[in-house]
């Protein structure tokens, strides 16, 4: 979970040890109680956690539960027409449970098998180079809570659905997790601010909402449109423009609404040779290089 998302519902431990989960005024759950203490009870778990412990397991509800089942019932539905083959391929290799919510360590168990990823619990803010740079050992921070249940088919949150069914199951193909360990590795040798920012951008625009034509067909590998019906009833619908490195880097993003710029590329080929090949071989002089050349 990574920080750009944070700006929307912070983490804050009060004085008293009370961990707080800060929704916005627009947050659909933020006049609910119930759902508020709910939230803080989850980032609590997740902030006493320490590296070597168990990660924490969380006591879902039946009625958790059953909006997993919804969620992840109409995303398989959506994922016929609008998810790429190699997505489909790890989904298919990491086989989650549509009846419930499994716990993360559920999830890093097969997934360490397949990949060498795992998972490990966040409360809120992790800071980009914490995240990121994580990926480079094949760790991935993810929260445990579940969206409001009154929008279940959006939010501009990363919750469980985001976190387990968008990046696991790419995360359980090969050729996404050495993708995300590019990734973090650019991101470890980033030494300045503007260089992680970049480097997260182009995460943004292609492991996050990236798409690819498939048989002359708009299908989306990234995590945020896969996780979202909302995003795959909208993404053919929007500006498509190419794959295009420096493009993705500097272009703002509004993370509360429906993505309306999205990139594509060719083939899945194409992302590996572009983004992968951008992640593997940039540092901060390639990226100064690439920002003055997109301002002239």
């Amino acid at each position: 979970m990574f920080e750009e998302t944070q700006y929307f519902a912070p983490v804050v431990e009060k004085a008293d040890g009370q961990v707080e989960v800060r929704l916005a005024s627009s947050h659909p759950g933020a006049a609910d109680r119930e759902y508020q203490a709910r939230r803080n009870q989850i980032a609590q778990l997740a902030l006493r956690w320490r590296p070597g412990q168990p990660v924490p397991r969380v006591a879902y509800t039946e009625a958790e539960h059953a909006l997993w089942r919804l969620v992840t019932g109409e995303l398989a539905l959506a994922y016929r027409g609008c998810a790429c083959a190699e997505f489909l391929r790890g989904a298919a290799r990491l086989g989650l449970p549509a009846d419930r919510i499994p716990q993360l360590d559920e999830v890093s168990g097969p997934l360490s098998e397949l990949t060498g990823f795992r998972y490990v619990p966040a409360a809120g803010l992790v800071g980009l180079r914490e995240f990121y740079g994580s990926l480079a050992d094949g760790v991935f921070h993810a929260t445990q809570y579940l969206r409001y249940h009154t929008v279940p088919f959006y939010t501009p949150e990363p919750d469980v659905v985001h976190e387990v069914v968008g990046h696991a199951n790419a995360l359980a193909s090969d050729r996404f997790a050495a993708l995300y360990r590019a990734a973090g590795e650019a991101a470890r040798r980033a030494e300045s601010a503007d260089t992680l920012q970049f480097i997260s951008k182009v995460f943004w625009f292609t492991l996050e909402f990236g798409t690819v034509y498939e048989g002359g067909e708009l299908k989306a590998y990234g995590a945020g449109i896969l996780s979202s019906y909302g995003e795959m009833a909208e993404f053919r619908s929007v500006n498509v423009r190419p794959l295009d490195v420096t493009a993705m880097g500097t272009t703002d993003y509004d993370i509360t609404r429906y993505q309306p710029v999205l990139y594509s590329a060719e083939s899945f080929g194409q992302v590996e040779d572009v983004v992968g090949g951008f992640f593997a071989g940039c540092d901060d002089t390639l990226i100064s290089g690439l920002r003055a050349a997109a301002v002239d």
